[in-house]
C-alpha cells in the first residue's frame, strides 16, 4: 500500500510540478514572454483545444455550403438541382432533334431534293380499319327523318353555292408569262414565271420568313412558312425586301423579279410550293391568270 501511495504521489507531484516556459531574443538573450506551466495545465488545455476544434468544424461543416464540397456526401439540394437539369437536358435534346428535323427540310427545299421512299400514311391505320360487313348499316328512323330534312332544305336553297376549287387559296406571286412547268420526273419542282426586272414579288399567304438569303447556285431567296405545314419558296430574286423572322401578310411585297444566281437563264421568277417536305404543284393552289 506504501508504494502505492508513494507511487500516487510521485505521478501527482509530475503533473502539478511547475515549469518555466521562456521565450528569449537570440541576439540578446533578453527574456521576452514566460509562462509557468504544469503537465496538467498543458493536458486540459490542449484537450479542450481539441474539443472546440472538432466542435467548431462540425458546425461549421453542418451549416455552411462547404459541407457540399465533402467527396460522398449527399445533399437534397443537390439532387434536386441535377434531376431538372435532367429533365431539361431531355428537353433541350427534344427541340434539338425536331429543330435538326426542320433544319433537313429546309436544305431539301433549297437543293430541291426528295426522298423516294415516300410512306404511305394511309397504310398506318390499316389495322385500325373496321370490316364494314360486321356492322348494322340499316339507317334508323331518326336518321331517314333528318336526311329528309336535309333534302328539303337544299332543295329551296336560294344561295349559290361555291363551286371554286378549295386548294386555289394563295394569291399570285406574280403576274407574268409561265415558261417552264412543275415537272418533277425532271425534278424541276417550279413554275417559272417570266416578268421584267424590279416587278414585286409578293407573299402567296400570310405567313413568317424564315430564309432570306443570298444563294450561290438561286440568287436570292426568300422562304416562307405558313399554315398546315406548307413552305413557298422564291428564288433568283433581284433584291429582298423582308428578313428573317418577319412576320408578312398575303399580297405583301417581299422581293422584286430579278436574274441572279448561276442557274438563272433571264429575268424571272422560280416558284416553289412544299407541303410536308414534299413539292407540290402551284397550281393546285394558284390560279395563275
Amino acid at each position: 500500500m506504501a508504494k502505492k501511495r508513494k507511487k500516487r504521489k510521485e505521478i501527482k507531484r509530475k503533473l502539478l510540478h511547475k515549469y518555466r516556459l521562456v521565450i528569449l531574443n537570440e541576439n540578446t538573450f533578453e527574456e521576452k514572454i514566460s509562462f509557468k506551466l504544469s503537465r496538467l495545465n498543458v493536458f486540459i488545455t490542449g484537450s479542450l483545444f481539441i474539443v472546440c476544434l472538432i466542435a467548431f468544424t462540425t458546425l461549421l461543416i453542418a451549416f455552411t455550403p462547404l459541407r457540399e464540397y465533402i467527396p460522398g456526401y449527399s445533399s437534397t439540394k443537390l439532387k434536386k438541382q441535377a434531376t431538372e437539369l435532367t429533365y431539361k437536358t431531355d428537353s433541350l435534346v427534344t427541340v434539338l432533334n425536331y429543330t435538326n428535323k426542320y433544319l433537313d427540310n429546309i436544305r431539301m427545299v433549297l437543293n430541291g431534293d426528295v426522298t423516294n421512299n415516300k410512306i404511305n400514311r394511309d397504310s398506318l391505320f390499316e389495322q385500325f380499319k373496321i370490316d364494314p360487313s360486321t356492322i348494322d348499316l340499316t339507317p334508323i328512323k331518326e336518321d331517314s327523318v333528318l336526311r329528309a330534312q336535309v333534302a328539303l332544305e337544299d332543295k329551296y336553297n336560294l344561295f349559290e353555292r361555291s363551286t371554286k376549287n378549295i386548294n386555289q387559296i394563295l394569291f399570285s406571286p406574280i403576274n407574268g408569262t409561265i415558261t417552264q412547268e412543275y415537272d418533277p420526273n425532271k425534278k424541276h419542282y417550279a413554275i417559272d414565271i417570266v416578268a421584267p426586272s424590279g416587278t414585286p414579288v409578293k407573299a402567296v399567304a400570310d405567313g413568317t420568313v424564315i430564309f432570306s438569303e443570298w444563294n450561290t447556285e438561286t440568287g436570292y431567296v426568300i422562304i416562307l412558312e405558313h399554315k398546315d405545314g406548307l413552305l413557298s419558296v422564291y428564288k433568283h430574286n433581284g433584291s429582298l425586301n423582308k428578313e428573317q423572322g418577319e412576320i408578312v401578310r398575303a399580297g405583301e411585297v417581299i422581293a422584286s423579279v430579278g436574274n441572279t444566281g448561276e442557274l438563272t437563264t433571264g429575268p424571272h421568277l422560280h416558284f416553289e410550293l412544299w407541303s410536308n417536305a414534299n413539292p407540290a404543284n402551284p397550281k393546285d393552289y394558284i390560279d395563275f391568270k
